[in-house]
């Protein structure tokens, strides 16, 4: 109902103004803001569209999806591929268990996530043997064990001991990358960040680094700051929006954006770019008015720390072919904020905006600050174990300002 109000408000707003906005940039004129063309009637049809039908299921996912259910103690009946009745039942107690809308189809996150949990499920280890011997719901608890990694309201050590984090609010909790009790928005966690900066002289080198994970931090931080600046100098061009409208679109924009961004925890780089392709032409907005509006939105993710609109937002740009945004999907797997903390799938998103870099694109982040590069391949390859390929042998090259600065 919230994103329904979001849409009507904004396709009213976008009737009453009369013709598209328009934004100026070193391009000419980028088409204005339409967020409410990204949500509304495209939400309900990308929703329906991504919901397993009765009968639909390919034989070999059908069977996937039924020996999951199987496992999990909620029964599908015989494994043939075939999601009938029974099948139907199941997945009834499989959303009514994990507190998801109960509809008997699947969305894909509600699939992925479910096979996903299987298949770590039947690979076994301590952590899925402690769950099992101390969860009253058997099997079932591996489910809300899974999902409590991916809000990061419970720890998994090296041994494979689980704990709950401390939060105040369980279900607002956020994972906190620096390992202090609590959960931080990451507003505050930059701050924590630029006193640390202050206080050692300066940022982190590649030379000085001793801290891999800090350095990223530091990074992020300054990421960020880019990103909010350069959308509030977009936003400022906008003609026919308050600030306060645009945020309240691009705070609905964060539901339509939602399975993808879980999906980072889940998948590879090259798999949740094709989904997030896939819901680019299903859209009907130009590159030219989806990109205008992700880097409005991608400001105001990170301004209200909205994590789903600002990497929704990232995504987007990195799909549309602007690579070195996904430095930031990088960052969030890296350091565990607004995804899961897996520093093995943020390499991937690393390498490709760095590269991108290396090989002349624009950089977006930093601009001018050839080195910047360096130390970030290092300090994520040594995060994740993998120090000894954190050099790929290419020049850095003289960095542009970014595409999107506009003209005075």
């Amino acid at each position: 109902m919230k994103i329904k109000r979001h849409f009507l408000a904004g396709l009213a707003l976008t009737m009453a103004v009369g013709p598209v906005p328009a934004i100026a940039g070193n391009n000419g004129l980028l088409p204005g803001l339409i967020i409410g063309g990204i949500i509304g009637s495209e939400i309900t049809k990308n929703n329906q569209a991504r919901r397993v039908r009765p009968g639909v299921p390919r034989t070999q996912e059908g069977r996937e999806i039924q020996t999951s259910l199987n496992y999990f103690g909620f029964p599908a009946g015989v494994v043939d591929g075939q999601l009938g009745r029974k099948s139907r039942t199941a997945i009834s107690g499989y959303q009514s268990y994990m507190g998801f809308p109960v509809t008997g189809h699947l969305t894909e996150y509600e699939k992925d996530f479910l096979l996903t949990s299987y298949q770590r499920a039947v690979l076994g280890g301590p952590v899925i043997t402690q769950v099992l011997s101390t969860s009253p719901d058997g099997a079932r608890g591996l489910l809300k064990h899974f999902r409590d990694e991916l809000n990061g309201t419970v720890n998994t050590d090296n041994a494979g001991a689980t704990t709950l984090a401390n939060t105040e609010n369980e279900s607002d909790a956020l994972p906190d990358f620096f390992g202090s009790t609590g959960a931080l928005s990451l507003a505050s966690q930059c701050n924590k960040v630029s006193l640390l900066t202050n206080t050692n002289g300066g940022f982190t080198t590649e030379v000085s680094m001793v801290d891999p994970e800090f350095a990223l931090n530091e990074q992020f931080c300054l990421a960020r700051t880019y990103a909010i600046a350069n959308g509030e100098e977009l936003a400022s061009k906008v003609q026919g929006f308050t600030p306060q409208q645009i945020q309240a679109q691009c705070d609905s924009f964060g539901p339509a954006m939602h399975p993808y961004v879980a999906a980072l925890s889940l998948k590879p780089r090259d798999t949740v770019m094709q989904e997030v392709g896939g819901f680019i032409l299903k859209t009907g907005m130009s590159p030219a008015q989806l990109s205008g509006t992700a880097r409005i939105c991608l400001s105001v993710g990170y301004r209200t720390d909205n994590m789903d609109v600002a990497i929704g937002s990232a995504l987007l740009l990195t799909v549309l072919g602007e690579k070195p945004y996904g430095e930031l999907m990088g960052h969030h797997l890296g350091l565990g904020f607004g995804t899961s903390k897996r520093p093995d799938l943020a390499l991937a998103w690393y390498d490709m905006a760095l590269d991108a870099v290396d090989n002349g694109a624009d950089a977006v982040f930093a601009p001018g600050q050839f080195e910047r590069n360096a130390l970030i391949r290092k300090a994520a390859y040594t995060l994740g174990g993998n120090a000894e390929n954190a050099t790929d042998g290419s020049q850095p090259q003289p960095a542009a300002l970014p595409n999107f600065s506009v003209n005075q």
